[in-house]
């Protein structure tokens, strides 16, 4: 089911039977109610919310007793995002009995986005009292999420008001869009042919940095030094998002957080509608897709859950779900990423428009010297502190190692040994004799990138 139920002329909501009674003293709406709910929905489709709320305003003034202006205009900023908004409009003019249920689950997904717990439980009971049998699987799959906050799956995770609330005023988070393969960063002037060329209608979908629901010392990990979790959390989106730069029929992208005090943000709570909304808003020319995930770490038993959201209607399509131990996690990974290539139907690019691409043996290994040539990149540029920057290259190392057939692993490493080079530094020897030993092999020069070779003499 998505998100938010937008109800159209063909899927009515069937009210309550007890009919609704206008009070008297209502004035009637200058134009008439329809006419200003298109006006409304003109507004939010040309991203005018201010002007949308006030004419949504001005309708609930005389017409909030109405079970379809309610559902409407609930289904319209919902399936947008705009779930606040929501709130304020339709949680003072709602009534269960009045207006039906439709409504309601709109207004308690809008309690679930924005994890107001208290709100969410009331609301939910009084949905449960309605005693509608062709809703109970479904407020019993709200009955459940609700339970797992409860539990303490993301309840001990602030929410993202009191993460506002806490942060101090100058250290503000942003989101930064890494549009290309981490790697080719650098090997741009070098190796330009080592990019795709894509033809076609292409469809846009970024990777979102892999929330930690209930990580309650987010802020203090945030401030260190990245370790591996972090970057994984960086690396796993860098690493769907090149996956799918390697795919004929998408353009991909990564986002992650970064804090104005110069290192990253870990997010303690999961991607919510809102969020994904602020991510498309941000994206020069708009998104198709975003897809989120959350990990979860229990005594070393590991939980990823993955959401493949719709940006146009701001809902949630597919979530996939999988566990592995430190044994696993390589197999389990790669199973992973196969699941969701057979789901987006990933195609392979064409011979000769780029390198071939191979999934790694070792997944963590790719993970996190892609998480670690991030760093670099970012510290590079002075998006982060030096101190928050690890030098050498034995992460990279280790994973084209670990990866021997992946041109993808490889070119991480060169990339580090050619950042190396432009910083001048000393180029990490075992790095460097590692990177020249694949230049020069048949499958670099398949990859059309041994000409990389006189770039590390």
């Amino acid at each position: 089911m998505g998100f938010f139920d937008s109800f159209s002329s063909k899927q009515k909501p069937q009210p309550d039977p007890t009919p609704a009674t206008p009070a008297a003293d209502k004035p009637a709406l200058a134009g008439g109610v329809i006419p200003r709910m298109a006006e409304a929905r003109a507004k939010l489709e040309a991203r005018d919310l201010p002007a949308a709320v006030a004419i949504y305003t001005e309708v609930l003034a005389s017409a909030g007793a109405r079970p379809d202006v309610l559902v409407t205009l609930s289904g319209e900023l919902g399936s947008r995002g705009h779930v606040r908004e929501l709130i304020e409009l339709v949680a003072p003019h709602y009534d269960a009995q009045r207006h039906g249920p439709a409504t309601g689950i709109n207004l308690l997904q809008a309690f679930l986005s924005l994890r107001q717990i208290d709100s969410a439980q009331h609301l939910l009971d009084i949905l449960f009292a309605l005693n509608r049998p062709e809703l109970e699987e479904r407020l019993i799959g709200f009955s459940n999420a609700l339970g797992e906050l409860m539990a303490g799956h993301d309840a001990a995770a602030p929410t993202a008001e009191q993460i506002a609330g806490d942060a101090p005023v100058q250290n503000k988070i942003s989101l930064a869009s890494i549009s290309k393969p981490v790697w080719y960063y650098g090997l741009e002037a070098a190796a330009p042919q080592l990019l795709p060329a894509k033809d076609g209608k292409l469809r846009r979908v970024a990777f979102a940095q892999c929330s930690l629901p209930g990580l309650s010392d987010f802020a203090a990990r945030s401030a260190r030094p990245e370790d591996e979790t972090g970057r994984f959390c960086r690396g796993l989106a860098l690493w769907f998002a090149e996956t799918f730069t390697a795919s004929a029929g998408y353009d991909a992208s990564a986002a992650v957080g970064l804090s104005s005090a110069l290192h990253y943000f870990l997010f303690p709570v999961e991607w919510t509608a809102e969020n994904i909304r602020e991510l498309n808003d941000t994206s020069t020319g708009g998104l198709d897709y975003v897809v989120t995930t959350s990990l979860r770490n229990r005594n070393d038993d590991f939980e990823l859950t993955l959401r493949i959201w719709e940006v146009k209607k701001f809902r949630e399509l597919k979530q996939f779900s999988t566990r592995w131990t430190p044994a696993t996690a390589d197999a389990v990974l790669g199973q992973f990423l196969a699941q969701l290539r057979l789901y987006m139907e990933w195609t392979a690019l064409p011979e000769g428009s780029g390198p071939a691409y191979v999934p790694p043996a070792v997944p963590t290994a790719h993970v996190q010297a892609l998480g670690a040539t991030l760093t670099q990149f970012l510290g590079g540029k002075g998006v982060l502190a030096p101190a928050q920057v690890e030098a050498g290259l034995a992460v990279a190392l280790r994973n084209a190692r670990a990866n021997p057939d992946d041109v993808r692993a490889q070119l991480t490493l060169i990339t580090g040994l050619l950042r190396q080079k432009a910083q001048g530094a000393e180029l990490d020897a075992t790095a460097r004799q590692h990177a020249l030993a694949w230049l020069a092999t048949e499958a670099a020069q398949k990859a059309d990138a041994s000409a990389l070779m006189i770039k590390l003499a």
